[in-house]
């Protein structure tokens, strides 16, 4: 369920590259203080716009500095300062990460070895922020009981990634947060997951993995998925449209460009290159 939230690079400003790379170095600091520097190994470019994007509604500037890095050891870049928001969303990516390497071994798909390493800093973010890990906890238990049901209902299981993304952003928005930003987060929680699931769909009906849209349609592939269910750019173009409505309403403290280009170009771009089953590079080949 990560690295599918990512700009529309060819439209993208170049002081909107800058930002973006720094607000994804300063989420890798952040995770740290967060959760620990093995913790890291989890950052996702998901996490990166979702910084951007709560900072500028928050109304909390960032401060970029240049600096060294783990990665970066020789030359200086740019680093977004970490910052309680960044902390925050640091401590939920580690548990999503944690939670996300379980279900795949409960999938049978490994993970054992990567969740221990991981271990420590979930524990770490746990006690530092026990409401987001109750939020994650809660829905990922919800969505445990569909599939252990074999639900059919894609709404449903939608439903419980688009709430736990909801509620983390609910809770770290506070009294910024309103029904417009509630709403465009459940849209984009309700999309990683679905996308995420047409992506999987060969691969799953190949390990007898729990996919809800094989539940719902019975196609033999992801070929026939695509091509003969009119019902799913229907429900991808609905969520688009939700989310577009949504972003419309909501109030930027500043220049919004790079969020415009992920929530308008980046997504649907993303979708398309799924759907048209063009291969999709995960957020570990994405570079900008």
């Amino acid at each position: 369920m990560f690295g599918y939230v990512r700009p529309d690079v060819p439209y993208m400003y170049i002081k909107d590259k800058v930002l973006y790379k720094a607000m994804y170095c300063g989420l890798c600091k952040s995770i740290a203080k967060s959760s620990g520097t093995m913790a890291r190994l989890g950052l996702t470019y998901d996490m990166a716009f979702a910084s951007a994007l709560l900072h500028n509604i928050a109304g909390i500037d960032v401060e970029i500095n240049n600096e060294h890095c783990i990665i970066h050891p020789f030359v200086k870049v740019g680093v977004a300062k970490p910052d309680e928001l960044s902390i925050s969303l640091g401590a939920l990516n580690t548990a999503m990460a944690y939670y996300k390497m379980t279900d795949d071994i409960l999938d049978g798909d490994g993970g054992k070895v990567k969740r221990a390493v991981f271990a420590k800093g979930y524990k770490k973010c746990k006690k530092l922020y026990p409401e987001i890990d109750a939020i994650v906890a809660r829905q990922m238990k919800a969505l445990g009981k569909f599939e252990s049901e074999n639900s059919s209902s894609i709404d449903m299981v939608a439903d419980t990634f688009a709430i736990m993304l909801q509620d983390v952003t609910t809770f770290i928005l506070k009294d910024k947060a309103n029904e417009y930003t509630n709403r465009l987060f459940y849209n984009l929680g309700k999309w990683i997951y679905l996308i995420d699931a047409v992506d999987d769909y060969d691969k799953d009906i190949k390990k007898n993995n729990f996919n809800v849209f094989y539940n719902a349609f019975k196609k033999k592939d992801k070929t026939e998925l695509v091509e003969t269910t009119a019902d799913l750019k229907f429900i991808f173009n609905s969520i688009f449209y939700d989310m577009s409505e949504s972003l419309s309403k909501i109030e930027f403290k500043f220049n919004h460009d790079l969020t415009d280009n992920i929530i308008l170009r980046g997504i649907p771009r993303v979708t398309n290159e799924i759907l048209g089953q063009i291969k999709c590079k995960r957020n570990k080949n994405f570079k900008i």
